[in-house]
């Protein structure tokens, strides 16, 4: 693997895409438990934990103007999701919590999948903080996107 210069996103490495603020509400957390069949009682409780997954509804605060995608220089008819982690730095966020998050690459790759073919992975992170600075949470996403050839 080689860091890539030739794709869009090779450039937007380290540098802020967007900035946004999430609030962690009761309701979601409800729905979003009862969506992925987790019963555990807490997640029904006033001051209610996400369940692991539960910062992919991150996507709902994103700023879209413009899409991520179009930041990213993707050419979304080649695209595929390469994966999706959630690392927690602490205690897990709760309902009434409010998070900043802050999107950005990571790393972008040019390789060649098993048939030959060229792609590009790229990895987009998002931090979580709360109010004060303090980063809880991360995510990533990989983004595949299929060479022309």
């Amino acid at each position: 693997m080689s860091a890539s210069t030739v794709h869009p996103a090779g450039q937007l490495i380290d540098k802020v895409l967007f900035a946004y603020e999430m609030p962690v509400e009761r309701g979601k957390i409800r729905e979003f438990a009862a969506a992925t069949g987790a019963t555990c009682p807490i997640y029904q409780e006033p001051n209610a934990p996400v369940p692991p997954t539960f910062l992919a509804t991150s996507m709902h605060w994103e700023p879209q103007d413009p899409p991520l995608a179009t930041r990213l220089g993707l050419n979304l008819s080649r695209v595929l999701q390469g994966g999706q982690e959630y690392t927690f730095l602490g205690a897990l966020p709760r309902a009434g919590d409010v998070l900043h998050a802050e999107t950005s690459v990571e790393s972008v790759t040019e390789k060649r999948s098993s048939r030959g073919g060229a792609m590009t992975v790229i990895v987009v992170r998002t931090r979580f903080a709360r109010p004060d600075g303090r980063v809880i949470a991360e995510g990533r996403a990989t983004v595949i996107e299929r060479g022309t050839s």
